[in-house]
């Protein structure tokens, strides 16, 4: 079943983004590698694709597991997490539709 990860940054997250990234992007490509993701991608503080020093208040993910207990786990798991980056972390079934 696919499952969406909602997350939410702590604020002026940026840097602790920064040091984590390899890492966390690490773990997405294992996902993309295994065929279970979907999408995923942050949420830029400002409308536009690059967003600079204002950063990004969150991220999405979208991907395959086989119960909403290894999602959380998965999510748990994030370097995102360990670096202090999400203040909230939701993990809940996704149904998709289109396309």
């Amino acid at each position: 079943m696919l499952y969406a990860i909602i997350s939410e940054d702590v604020a002026d997250s940026l840097a602790k983004r920064k040091s984590a990234r390899t890492d966390h992007i690490a773990r997405l490509n294992e996902l993309y590698d295994k065929g279970r993701l979907i999408l995923a991608g942050p949420h830029p503080a400002v409308d536009s694709n690059d967003p600079g020093d204002a950063g990004f208040t969150g991220s999405l993910v979208v991907a395959e597991f086989d119960s909403l207990t290894q999602a959380q786990a998965w999510a748990d798991a994030d370097p995102y997490i360990a670096a202090g980056v999400y203040a909230k972390v939701t993990v809940k079934p996704f149904k998709r539709v289109l396309p």
